[in-house]
């Protein structure tokens, strides 16, 4: 049975979607951009401080959905200028260590709110 994910910390949905769903064992979040919950906000600064902010938010939607980083099977990250792939990937590595999920990164045209990544992802539940 599908459940809608609500993370009181992640930022609110900027169209009609919720943060994630889950059915049975699984977790399906939608991108999450780098958007300050508190404020509503795109974070100040480059990819290196947006990419922090896009994987707090996705690890908020995931541990509200019963899930964490540590269960995360697949995501799927989104760039605005393949350019940022290097110092995206640093960030991640810090996130995930060394126990990575399957992954599939690419640049697009453009992202909600001209922001520079955005990342989703399907996880278990704990």
């Amino acid at each position: 049975m599908k459940q809608i994910i609500n993370a009181e910390q992640a930022p609110a949905a900027i169209g009609p979607y919720s943060h994630g769903t889950t059915s049975g064992q699984f977790i399906f979040t939608s991108g999450q951009l780098p958007v300050d919950g508190s404020t509503g906000k795109v974070v100040e600064g480059g990819i290196t401080e947006q990419s922090v902010q896009a994987l707090a938010n996705l690890k908020y939607v995931l541990e509200a959905g019963g899930g964490s980083i540590d269960t995360v099977l697949k995501t799927t990250c989104y760039l605005a200028n393949i350019s940022d792939f290097a110092e995206f990937n640093k960030v991640y590595a810090d996130v995930f260590k060394t126990d990575c999920p399957a992954r599939s990164c690419f640049a697009v045209k453009d992202l909600p709110l001209g922001v520079l990544v955005e990342v989703e992802a399907i996880a278990e539940k704990l």
